[in-house]
């Protein structure tokens, strides 16, 4: 019988560092959902301060701690005609013209 330290092999050693990365990731998962439950504690508590402050009267003060709790919204941007492109793109044209008439001695 063979004595000293058993020897891993490679499918338990996979098994070992997975299982440490399942830990590691419950592990911040719940750190983030505790991080989220104290910011909407700490928005309540700024809110009641305002409120005692008489801050909160002003307009847009409420609706700031409203969207500060709330998830951002993606930008969303609206596709370019072709007409517009090819109005941009004359300006431009038209811009470097005028910039390469200015510095004629330098090219």
């Amino acid at each position: 019988m063979a004595r000293g330290r058993r020897r891993n092999t490679s499918d338990n050693v996979l098994f070992k560092s997975a299982e440490w990365v399942g830990w590691a990731l419950g592990g911040l998962e719940r750190e983030i959902a505790e991080t989220k439950e104290r910011l909407v504690v700490l928005n309540e508590q700024a809110a009641k301060l305002r409120t005692r402050l008489g801050v909160a009267a002003r307009r847009g003060v409420a609706a700031a701690v409203a969207a500060s709790s709330a998830e951002p919204r993606p930008r969303r941007r609206r596709p370019m005609s072709a007409e517009g492109r090819k109005r941009i793109s004359e300006m431009m044209k038209k811009r470097w013209l005028e910039a390469k008439k200015k510095n004629k001695n330098r090219l």
